[in-house]
């Protein structure tokens, strides 16, 4: 439907008015010469309208002098009867034929980019590494070697394991494959100590390697031994060995903040200012005039938007910049609001800390007010896994 829309535009397309006795009469004209028409509306039983291409048109004329109908050509639109207005205008012309002699040169050029595949590097970097060589705005797409250009990324990148880029028009499609994180290998001969990560009361504990050095009720401090990686033999002296297992303990945490009772509240006034600016690959036009502004007095919107023909990127976007304007006022809050915010943002930091390991038993939140500001803490008591291995040195590092 859309290819038959550009190719009747660039025919020329004409919207006819018939008035007739006999309208059906001249349908059967044109059913008889193969003329094609769409988009028929009937007016009354003798009128009707209809669109046509341009030739079709002029067939139509000439075949329907002989019968007694009214022609008329309500509106013409097209290529034919566009370029026709420039007839005698030859800087227009020449100027139009320049415009789309730079569309279709530019077309072989690269004016934007599409990266899929990436969750942990960011574009910029991948943007960054491709314009280190010679892959940026502006550059001839049909002289990308995808080859080469892929070696040399992938020994910058080492978090990528596969990249291509693929030119179609002014756009690159850049997909991208990144390295899946490898788990760290545990040497089971490696001699290694099980020690505690941080206080608490141990609930359980199971060596799996090494001896147990507390048992279960016993209060532990941070670096303490729990299971040792060194065996007495009784006879022929310590036998090194990798000691491993996990210990499940009691945990408590008491975290505080302090949070103002007063804050800062945007009031908008309604002022308003939009500004329009023309990006050509990395060049700006801005269409306003110069002038500065405070961010601390505005909220900054900005919008892009590129421009198409015909499906194919243009090297041209089109920002918005949209400015609110505000004042700044110092309101109060009320101290449930400010225990609600604190403990909320304990709650969350104390999850960071316990999530990994264990899951929280119990929470209490206590605030106290000191003059304009309230002291949140928040006290937590957790079941978690505090054991951590460490190496045993067999012999002393070099300095």
């Amino acid at each position: 439907m859309l290819l038959k829309k550009i190719v009747n535009r660039l025919q020329g397309e004409v919207r006819i008015r018939v008035v007739s006795g006999f309208p059906e009469r001249v349908l059967n004209l044109c059913g008889a010469r193969k003329l094609t028409f769409w988009d028929v509306c009937w007016v009354s039983p003798t009128e009707f309208v209809c669109s046509m291409s341009r030739q079709d048109y002029r067939s139509l004329r000439q075949a329907a002098k002989n019968l007694d109908c009214t022609l008329t050509a309500e509106r013409k639109a097209g290529a034919p009867y566009f370029l026709r207005r420039f007839r005698r205008r030859y800087v227009l012309v020449y100027g139009l034929i320049l415009c789309v002699i730079a569309l279709i040169f530019g077309s072989f050029f690269i004016w934007n980019f599409q990266i899929e595949g990436n969750e942990s590097v960011t574009d910029e970097e991948i943007l960054r590494c491709l314009a280190t060589h010679g892959v940026k705005l502006g550059t001839f797409g049909f002289g990308i070697d995808s080859e080469d250009l892929r070696n040399h990324v992938l020994l910058e990148m080492p978090e990528l394991v596969w990249i291509t880029v693929n030119v179609s028009g002014c756009q690159a499609q850049v997909q991208v494959r990144e390295r899946l994180p490898t788990q760290e290998r545990v040497d089971k001969r490696a001699p290694q100590n099980v020690v505690a990560r941080r206080d608490g009361l141990v609930l359980k504990i199971t060596a799996l390697g090494g001896e147990k050095r507390v048992l279960a009720g016993t209060t532990v401090e941070q670096g303490q031994l729990l299971i040792s990686g060194v065996e007495d033999t009784g006879t022929f002296g310590a036998r090194l060995k990798a000691g491993m297992g996990s210990v499940t303990a009691r945990t408590w945490y008491t975290l505080r903040t302090k949070i103002p009772l007063t804050e800062q509240k945007k009031t908008y006034t309604g002022e308003e200012k939009t500004r329009w600016s023309l990006i050509f690959g990395t060049h700006r036009i801005k269409l306003y005039g110069s002038g500065s502004y405070s961010l601390a007095e505005c909220d900054k919107i900005s919008t892009r938007k590129q421009l198409y023909l015909f499906g194919i990127a243009l090297p041209i976007t089109v920002e918005r910049e949209t400015r609110r304007y505000f004042t700044l006022e110092t309101v109060s809050i009320l101290p449930e609001t400010v225990r609600e915010q604190g403990e909320t943002l304990l709650t969350e930091y104390l999850h960071t800390l316990v999530d990994p390991y264990g899951a929280i038993s119990s929470a209490l939140c206590t605030v106290k007010q000191d003059g304009d500001t309230v002291a949140v803490t928040l006290t937590a008591e957790c079941v978690e896994q505090i054991g951590e291995t460490v190496p045993i040195y067999t012999e002393t590092p070099e300095e």
